[in-house]
């Protein structure tokens, strides 16, 4: 069994929901920011009630289209106000999205049990040290810093088992581990660091990831981050991400009945609802 932070991930009947709390006015989606206190503690307190089993902090944007990149000082500081707020009126166990090691090791020292690294440990060689030595849980991102072609499906899993091997190397045991097959982070043009390029389509090889996440699981959870994003966009013309509710709700349904064991959301009660649903409509539900 997988736990991920104090939480049990993996089971057949069950499917975790993270909750997303952006700290960075930069972010692409305005309505999930949240940078004062008060902002915070009321996202908190109703991604609580709305049954998050996780909460997961960014302080700064990668979506890939936009220009984004801050300095770690300022996503550290970011993040760890936020922690402090979150701990402060909530035991949910809390992620931290970052892929720079610094920021990693301010927010491990705070007591965060969780590294979001979209880089699956591959963009900071420091991170391998700073996570051997607090051995976090960790979710891993499908990544490379080079352009890669082939078959969607099979260059994601190969990028999975080389941050897996990362991982072994920093003495991360396997049930500490969730994978990520980075929906909206791989494209032929970018602005920022933190995506992959590829030559091919990349809403068809997003849609083709969606479509195999069996197979890319390798015997690991995998978590799935769909939500609002431009995939979505493209395929029901709907620029504005605040447009994209149903669409969203659409693809993390279905990516449950594909295999998904955590839904990264900024929708936590409509996700709630629909994914349950979708489990109880699943060959993966066995309660009927």
């Amino acid at each position: 069994m997988t736990r991920i932070g104090n939480v049990d991930v993996g089971r057949k009947n069950t499917v975790r929901i993270m909750s997303i709390l952006n700290t960075s006015p930069e972010s692409f989606y305005k309505k999930s920011v949240n940078t004062t206190k008060t902002a915070i503690k009321n996202s908190v307190k109703q991604m609580e009630n709305d049954g998050a089993d996780f909460i997961d902090v960014g302080g700064m944007s990668t979506a890939p289209y936009l220009s984004t990149t801050v300095s770690e000082k300022v996503e550290s500081k970011r993040i760890l106000d936020a922690i402090k707020i979150i701990q402060n009126i909530s035991n949910l166990p809390i992620s931290v999205d970052t892929c720079r090691s610094k920021v990693a090791r301010d927010a491990l020292e705070q007591g965060v049990e969780i590294i979001n690294d979209i880089s699956g440990l591959k963009y900071d060689k420091k991170m391998q040290e700073i996570i051997s030595k607090f051995t976090p849980s960790l979710i891993l991102c499908a990544y490379d810093s080079k352009t890669i072609s082939g078959n969607a499906v099979t260059t994601t899993k190969k990028l999975l088992r080389e941050s897996l091997k990362i991982a072994k190397k920093s003495n991360i045991p396997s049930d500490k581990i969730v994978l990520d097959p980075a929906i909206g982070f791989f494209r032929k043009t970018g602005k920022g660091p933190f995506f992959t390029k590829i030559k091919s389509d990349w809403v068809e090889r997003d849609l083709s990831v969606i479509k195999n996440l069996n197979s890319i699981k390798q015997n690991f959870p995998i978590l799935i981050s769909v939500s609002n994003k431009s995939f979505l966009g493209n395929l029901l013309q709907k620029e504005n991400p605040s447009d994209r509710l149903f669409g969203s709700i659409a693809a993390e349904s279905i990516s449950v009945i594909n295999g998904a064991d955590i839904i990264r959301t900024h929708n936590v009660e409509a996700t709630k609802n629909a994914i349950t649903i979708a489990l109880k409509l699943s060959k993966r539900y066995k309660g009927l």
